[in-house]
């Protein structure tokens, strides 16, 4: 081995584990064989030689960063990689202004932008004439569905590809792979990992490969630091503490413990629900998930028994966005415990279901013609609208007897509020409503 061999060698020993496990080929991917196995349309793209602009759409640590370095090799193009976290227009201009020198050299140029739904309309904006004239290829990446985060121009011209989490024998193949390379670096002293801790790994990994990759560095340099030559449940515990204590073997901790949450705040437990909360937070939650969910408790277990829960869900879920971790999770635990002791009512959601589902079986009814809409005299003369009474210019502010059901189809009942909050109000409204409809029918 020559001096030049000696110190590659030695950047590479000394680079992270993740780096060093990054595939070089696309059957080195692990994972994701939806789009990458024979015929599926990533591989196909590869190996088409001709790269187009596209969009990886995944949860973290899932390959979108591997792919796009992998393109970069399969085409022999120049890779350029912004972060929309960290960079803005600046670096958009630099990125190209390097694309143009490259294109001068007969060279291609893949540009990498990783959280592209961070940047603003303009800087997506800004990316446009460059993808349209050809002068590089734009993979963006995003954990954030792109049809609401991304512009519909840019949108329009890359192709979206959906990225999986990685399933559990996925996972274990990684923790196969990182142990093995890892051994590598000490023949003198290889450190064993028995199944069940590489299994409890994997589980806690929760599909991402970055975070399991890392799980295992760590876990294997504690153990040699402590000159342990065996790995299993209980040293996995202890090595990594505040991290893995959260989460079970089976790997379904995490689900559990959402749904622990909820249960608690439809079970007006303030405390509990607020243990399991900070439970989830304390092990690595992503808190944007949590505020999307505590919306969704409000809709579903609150509703309009008292709308002051959703409104104080959405403030909160607005409010982490703009003050982040860990200050704007203050306002998400006290949305939980407001949550928690509101009046509960599930009446709009049962309602909501119901009506889907029936809708979903249900022929196609036509519109009655008293409520279709007239914009035309043609319209009118058909007999559109005709006969509708204005609801505002009756007693109550309310057609009595009218029917807005099409013909033929009785009055479902789907919504049935209950007695409690202000659904109690909505409950006797609707009976006095009932009651007038009634009076009119008999006349």
């Amino acid at each position: 081995m020559n001096d030049n061999d000696l110190f590659q060698s030695q950047a590479l020993s000394s680079a992270p584990l993740a780096e060093r496990l990054r595939p070089h080929s696309l059957d080195q991917v692990v994972g994701q064989s939806h789009l990458l196995a024979p015929g599926k349309p990533l591989r196909v793209a590869f190996e088409s030689g001709r790269p187009h602009s596209m969009i990886f759409w995944g949860p973290p640590g899932v390959g979108k960063t591997t792919l796009a370095r992998l393109m970069t090799s399969g085409f022999d193009a120049r890779f350029i990689a912004i972060s929309a976290v960290l960079g803005g227009v600046k670096d958009i201009r630099e990125a190209v202004t390097a694309a143009q020198v490259a294109q001068g050299q007969g060279r291609k140029t893949i540009l990498f932008v990783d959280e592209v739904h961070r940047f603003n309309k303009a800087q997506q904006d800004a990316f446009l004439p460059y993808v349209e004239s050809g002068l590089f290829t734009f993979i963006g990446a995003t954990t954030e569905n792109p049809s609401f985060e991304m512009n519909s121009a840019l949108l329009s011209r890359a192709r979206v590809y959906v990225l999986e989490s990685l399933g559990q024998e996925e996972l274990l193949e990684l923790v196969n792979r990182a142990v093995e390379l890892l051994n590598s670096d000490h023949p003198e002293h290889p450190v064993h990992m028995d199944e069940e801790a590489r299994t409890q790994l994997a589980a806690w990994a929760d599909g991402d490969a970055r975070r399991l990759i890392n799980a295992v560095e760590v876990v294997l340099d504690s153990a040699i630091s402590s000159g342990r030559d065996l790995v299993d449940s209980a040293w996995l515990e202890v090595a990594l503490s505040q991290n893995l204590r959260r989460f079970d073997k089976g790997g379904d901790a995490f689900y559990d413990q959402i749904s622990a949450l909820h249960k608690s705040v439809r079970g007006s437990d303030p405390d509990a629900a607020l243990y399991w909360f900070t439970r989830m937070l304390d092990g690595g939650a992503d808190a944007k998930y949590l505020s999307r969910r505590i919306v969704r408790m409000a809709w579903e277990d609150i509703g309009l028994a008292d709308p002051r829960a959703m409104q104080i869900a959405n403030d909160a879920a607005a409010t982490y966005e703009r003050l982040g971790s860990p200050e704007g999770e203050l306002a998400l635990a006290q949305a939980v415990i407001y949550l928690a002791v509101a009046a509960k009512s599930n009446a709009g959601y049962m309602a909501y279901n119901q009506a889907r589902a029936f809708v979903k079986q249900d022929k196609s009814r036509e519109v009655p013609v008293h409520l279709r809409n007239a914009p035309t005299k043609l319209m009118k003369e058909l007999g559109h609208g005709k006969a509708y009474r204005y609801a505002h210019d009756e007693p109550h502010g309310y057609a009595a007897g009218e029917n807005y059901f099409p013909e033929g189809m009785r009055k479902p009942g789907w919504y049935r509020p209950v007695p409690r909050g202000l659904e109690s109000k909505i409950a006797e409204k609707m009976a006095f409503l009932k009651g007038l409809d009634d009076e009119a029918r008999k006349k």
